[in-house]
């Protein structure tokens, strides 16, 4: 069989398949659920893989990030291993504000077509990649050395334009807490250590920092979760939350942190406090685009008419956990219009999600994803 007839073939088994992956992503829709409560979402896509040959796994390795993650395998004994990861997790409130539910049937439709027209030495899995709104459910699976021995990791993120390339920003959320001591702000005989001045006094000297030392792309945002309860009262605990990102993982965790945490230490050395610091999410790291993949989603896109924005290779306004993906296997995460002009998280997107059109653009985005593989899998031999 040529390449053209392969190709030919997947979308054909797509377009058969389009009412029942319509329906899945409809479900999704309707019974929206956050990371790591899945369940639904999982039952109905773990049966639906099940149903179409592949062998499911449920809850991957012994950790209880990845109780909500699922993988679907085909012939994966095969010489070479083509992965396509799919999302479920919606957010609170908005539900698929994200579009999950659409990246969703995508990477479903293209593994399964995939699997049913590549060359016999390719073996396929569809990795159910829980969470990507919280914790990250892809960073657990890198460390657990799930995508090991896979040639390429391919997903579609639907969005208001068309658009292929650029990066994402490496991000390592990081909480300071300040231990000083209380006492009456009107005391004569004890001024107390006031854990409330050592926050505020590194909320400033990060602003400064960032303006005047970290590296280019160096984004922060903090707010105070713990600032006292009384007026009258010096304030003996302090804390921060922050978000803190960087262009890469080594500006990351290599000079931006390492400076925030050293300046949190002299600022508590200087009053004479004690400090806590610890980070309550994982690394998420920068997005490492493979050349090839991006140069085949830009033809293969512009061939079903929807030509994308080639982004430039340092344009990032986000973070995702595919980026952890990308340092283990080649990996391309274009975009994929549903709606021009849409931007996630709102309640717009979440109506795009759930329209025919979005549905529609999804289909198309599992064909393009499934020629892509094909033509990737016929380049490596």
């Amino acid at each position: 069989m040529t390449l053209q007839e392969r190709e030919a073939q997947a979308c054909a088994i797509i377009d058969n398949l389009q009412d029942e992956l319509k329906e899945i992503s409809l479900f999704l829709h309707d019974n929206p659920e956050l990371g790591q409560a899945e369940f639904k979402a999982l039952e109905k896509i773990s049966q639906y893989m099940t149903d179409k040959g592949f062998i499911t796994q449920v809850g991957l390795t012994e950790r209880p990030e990845l109780r909500t993650a699922m993988r679907s395998d085909k012939n994966i004994e095969g010489n070479h291993k083509m992965a396509f990861l799919g999302e479920y997790d919606a957010l609170p409130e908005l539900g698929h504000g994200c579009g999950h539910n659409l990246i969703a049937i995508m990477s479903m439709g293209a593994a399964i077509a995939f699997s049913q027209t590549c060359d016999e030495r390719w073996g396929t899995t569809f990795f159910g990649c829980p969470a990507e709104e919280t914790i990250g459910g892809k960073v657990y699976m890198a460390e657990e050395h799930l995508f090991d021995g896979y040639e390429g990791a391919l997903i579609i993120h639907p969005g208001g334009e068309n658009e292929v390339g650029g990066t994402s920003l490496a991000t390592h959320p990081l909480e300071v807490t300040f231990y000083g001591r209380a006492c009456h702000i009107a005391s004569l005989t004890d001024s107390g250590v006031n854990a409330l001045d050592c926050a505020v006094d590194l909320y400033q000297s990060i602003k400064r920092m960032k303006a005047e030392q970290f590296p280019k792309g160096a984004i922060i945002g903090t707010i105070f979760t713990e600032a006292g309860a009384a007026p009258n009262v010096v304030t003996d605990t302090a804390t921060l939350r922050m978000t803190v990102r960087g262009r890469t993982v080594d500006d990351l965790e290599h000079i931006i942190l390492p400076a925030i945490k050293a300046e949190a230490k002299k600022i508590a050395a200087l009053y004479g406090a004690r400090v806590d610091m610890h980070h309550y999410e994982p690394l998420f790291k920068d997005m490492r685009q493979d050349k090839i993949l991006l140069e085949l989603f830009d033809e293969v896109m512009t061939e079903f008419g929807e030509r994308p924005r080639r982004l430039p290779d340092d344009e990032a306004d986000g973070s995702t956990d595919v980026g952890n993906v990308s340092y283990e296997v080649p990996t391309a995460q274009p975009t994929l219009q549903i709606g021009l002009g849409l931007e996630a998280h709102t309640p717009e997107f979440t109506c795009a999600s759930g329209s025919e059109y979005g549905l529609n653009q999804a289909i198309k985005g599992a064909k393009i994803m499934a020629v892509v593989a094909l033509r990737y899998a016929m380049s490596k031999f």
